[in-house]
């Protein structure tokens, strides 16, 4: 990505709408615009204001194309931080493409995926946390997800990351100075003060660290396992769950072979839901294999609801599931279901989160989805707090944490201050890699990748 040439694209959805919005940003920006969009007060481009809004019209092989509207934004009061222009034109697939080709023989260049965002976080107008947030605002899928990003996107963690920067570069630059230079007029960072400074700042890191629990239930998806023997109603509960015919229900056992997925959000929860193969010994081989994915689809699950035929009662094969279910360490609901057929006491040993329900007539199911609720996200969401939102940040906040608490061990093992900052220092460096102070090419390139070009 080439980050001193002018760049443009195409910022809405490629098609056919009211309005399109086309984005233009280097040096080269109003040169290149005023080939292209005519106003009609008569002004050239170089006389228009910033931050305006002007009616023209736009210019194709010298000829009017379409009318629209022109927004100027000079640097460094900027998205980008460069000269910018947003043109509006109608959202006709022809019209855009004869502008984009206008600018593009005047001299512009075809962005790139989050090519304007990346140049606003190299040109310091956000942080790497900031810019992770914009591309979170547009894939989120819950009100919870959305509030989480906007949390970010205005600098909640960005600002947190920055302060215990600025506090562990203190302490780490007033311990050093003093040791270098002991005859000079400088407050010694005694063991104590030391050790106790650096505890704070991990207080603050096992927050940030807690709060990636809350994130994960409600941006990633709890990957959740439904299991049990054949005929229990997983596919039901799914479809239930879903709100769809997502996987197919027969009285046939073993009619599910391979994992069936789907995505529901309960509540602020996320779930990844997987429909599995009934468990059971068989000799059908495409069945067996079926059967060894669920085991697998079980061991990696973060939740396992095990359903469970409450009309007939447990089987020698739900007792073994049973047992297997309860080595996990991930939490495992168990479901009775088929109420409608027989209200039978049918008890899981176990087990101590049981539910009864039907999948047919949907009796039971918000209770089962309100104690998904409470097992992730028990105590809601503070959204005023900063949080941990990917994995990237979290792998940050861990080697926080661990370099903080080495610091920490060596000044309880009796060490003295300048060894126990030569971990301060890799505590600090993992907090510049978590807001972008000091990161490589190849994670800043990852994360841009991700984004849609005009964005």
């Amino acid at each position: 990505m080439r980050l001193d040439g002018t760049v443009a694209a195409l910022s809405t959805p490629y098609g056919r709408g009211a309005i399109a919005m086309i984005r233009m940003t280097g040096r080269d920006t109003e040169r290149i615009v005023s080939s292209v969009f005519r106003p009609k007060n008569g002004k050239r481009i170089t006389e228009l204001s910033a931050s305006h809004a002007y009616y023209g019209d736009f210019i194709y092989d010298g000829e009017a194309v379409d009318d629209g509207m022109l927004t100027l934004y000079r640097a460094p009061v900027s998205y980008t931080g460069e000269d910018m222009a947003e043109l509006c034109c109608h959202g006709g697939m022809l019209v855009c493409s004869l502008i984009l080709k206008a600018l593009y023989e005047a001299g512009a260049e075809p962005a790139v995926g989050g090519e304007f965002t990346k140049r606003a976080f190299i040109n310091g107008k956000l942080r790497l946390t900031a810019a992770e947030a914009i591309m979170d605002v547009i894939d989120a899928d819950s009100v919870a997800a959305l509030r989480l990003a906007g949390a970010n996107n205005r600098g909640l963690l960005s600002r947190e990351a920055s302060d215990m920067y600025d506090e562990l570069k203190h302490l780490i630059a007033q311990t050093y100075a003093y040791i270098d230079y002991p005859d000079e007029d400088m407050t010694d960072v005694s063991v104590p003060e030391l050790r106790r400074r650096i505890g704070e700042l991990i207080k603050r890191a096992e927050k940030l660290k807690a709060s990636r629990k809350e994130t994960a239930a409600v941006c990633d998806g709890i990957k959740t396992v439904i299991c049990g023997t054949p005929n229990a109603g997983k596919s039901s509960l799914l479809n239930a769950l879903t709100g769809e015919q997502t996987a197919i229900v027969t009285e046939i056992p073993g009619t599910t072979r391979d994992i069936v997925t789907g995505t529901v959000v309960i509540g602020d929860v996320k779930l990844r839901l997987a429909d599995t193969a009934g468990i059971r010994d068989t000799s059908d081989e495409v069945e067996r294999i079926g059967v060894e994915r669920a085991g697998q689809a079980i061991d990696g699950a973060d939740l396992v609801i095990a359903v469970f035929d409450g009309s007939r009662g447990l089987t020698d094969g739900d007792l073994a599931l049973a047992a297997k279910l309860g080595t996990l360490s991930s939490p495992v609901i168990a479901v009775i279901n088929k109420t409608d057929i027989s209200e039978k006491t049918v008890s899981v040993p176990g087990f101590d989160r049981v539910i009864k329900i039907s999948a047919k007539t949907g009796a039971g199911i918000d209770e089962l989805k309100n104690r998904i609720r409470e097992l992730f996200l028990a105590g809601g969401i503070d959204y005023g707090a900063p949080h941990i939102i990917n994995a990237r940040q979290y792998s940050q906040i861990l080697r926080f944490i661990s370099s903080c608490g080495s610091a920490a061990a060596a000044l309880d093992q009796g060490q003295t201050q300048d060894i126990a900052c030569l971990d301060l220092e890799d505590a600090l460096t993992a907090l510049a890699g978590l807001d972008g102070r000091e990161v490589n090419d190849e994670i800043v390139t990852e994360i841009f990748s991700k984004f849609c070009v005009g964005k």
